[in-house]
């Protein structure tokens, strides 16, 4: 006589990722999108090396903010489409290679193409990354889990200068692009043997219905409308600020090396890191009061920037409350959006990063032409201006039901 089994079924907490999984993550965000900001303090040495009028160089930045913008569109949401771990490695591979194409580089042409294409594989890594991350976590670390990623991404948005300015002083400019390319290759391995096998995605949409669904997320989805007009001020708000901060201090009376000012990033690191945070109280329902308190210290963070005429310790605290409040703000972003949309994670984030590449570019233009008109107070006030738009926007959608909506 045969006797059947019974189990009963026992409710099992979901599988948390490991601390070194969610390391790797936040250690390959960081060192990817780094490269698509090494040029930034290395301009003027571009400009003599290539013959390039200083009117011009500017371009170089801009060929790669065109690649991150097309690789937004058309390379971030093939991580709904392909097996996300094998498309990992094949774009570490392909960003290492055109790393080494700038560092070899011998014509502006030559060079404007390899950043365009370091821009796009840049972002398509870092952004799938995020994606991938949020995929791997469960329902209820998946804040947590992006957050710390995130992190990462900021600690290599703001490190990047410093580390290139520092590498470009001992070997120029060129030896900056070798070592990230081997860095690059490194990452690859790394990435291949320590980040979760993840299952290929059920349906295989065409790759022109793919790029189209994220275009449709955009018109009709509320909860990245919201998120997404939020993250385009706050990111127009951050970039008018590090745009324009070289050119006081450039000047007299403190006249500081490229160098000098990119360590400033340091204490933007530190407002990084503990941002991280937010992403534990977003698992926890806690996004709205986090999205407040964040919007907050955006807008109060503009009154000791104001005072960098006079104290640098002021710059300091300013700098701290500026990278606190943006970042904060971003991470709570990205885990309502992820949670409202579990099955499209490359899609929503391609999508929503375009409202930051649109605020990054018009924060930056409005910026110079303000210092130019008002100087470093006409850009505290515009910076002010656009911190407290978004909390006044924030409020009013909490008033209309649309941020609660959200929530849920």
């Amino acid at each position: 006589m045969q006797t059947r089994k019974i189990t009963s079924a026992v409710p099992v907490a979901p599988p948390s990722l490991s601390r070194s999984a969610t390391l790797l993550f936040a250690g390959a965000s960081g060192l990817s999108v780094a490269n698509v900001y090494y040029a930034h303090p290395l301009l003027d040495a571009l400009a003599a090396d290539f013959a390039i009028p200083p009117a011009a160089i500017g371009g170089v930045v801009t060929a790669t903010q065109v690649g991150c913008t097309l690789a937004l569109v058309l390379l971030v949401p093939l991580g709904d489409l392909l097996e996300r771990r094998r498309l990992m490695l094949v774009q570490a591979l392909a960003l290492s290679a055109m790393l080494a194409l700038v560092a070899l580089a011998g014509s502006p042409l030559m060079l404007l193409a390899a950043m365009l294409l370091t821009g796009a594989l840049g972002t398509a890594m870092t952004q799938g990354l995020i994606a991938y991350a949020a995929s791997a976590a469960s329902a209820h670390e998946r804040g947590r889990v992006v957050g710390a990623a995130q992190g990462g991404v900021f600690l290599g948005l703001l490190l990047a200068r410093v580390l290139a300015g520092a590498i470009g002083d001992i070997g120029g400019w060129r030896s900056v692009y070798v070592c990230s390319a081997l860095t690059m290759l490194v990452l690859a391995m790394l990435l291949w043997s320590g980040l979760p096998r993840l299952a290929a995605p059920p349906q295989r949409m065409p790759y022109r219905r793919l790029i189209g669904s994220m275009f449709l997320l955009l018109r009709q989805d509320r909860v990245l409308q919201v998120r997404g007009a939020l993250a385009f001020l706050m990111f127009a708000a951050f970039n008018i600020f590090w745009s324009a901060m070289v050119l006081p201090l450039s000047a007299a009376p403190y006249s500081l090396s490229h160098t000098a000012i990119g360590a400033f990033g340091l204490a933007g690191a530190a407002g990084a890191l503990a941002a991280a945070r937010a992403g534990r109280w977003a698992d926890r329902g806690r996004g709205q009061a986090t999205t407040f308190a964040a919007l907050v210290l955006l807008s109060v963070a503009w009154i000791p920037l104001a005072l960098l005429g006079t104290s640098l310790w002021a710059l300091v605290i300013g700098i701290v409350l500026l990278d606190l409040g943006g970042q904060a703000i971003h991470v709570t972003n990205q885990s309502m959006i992820f949670r409202a949309h579990p099955n499209g994670h490359s899609r929503v984030v391609g999508a929503y990063m375009l409202f930051y590449s649109a605020g990054s570019g018009l924060g930056a233009l409005a910026t110079t032409a303000v210092y130019a008109a008002g100087g470093w107070a006409g850009v505290c006030l515009l910076g002010a201006g656009v911190s407290v738009l978004a909390l006044v926007f924030w409020a009013a959608t909490l008033r209309s039901g649309t941020a609660c909506r959200v929530v849920s």
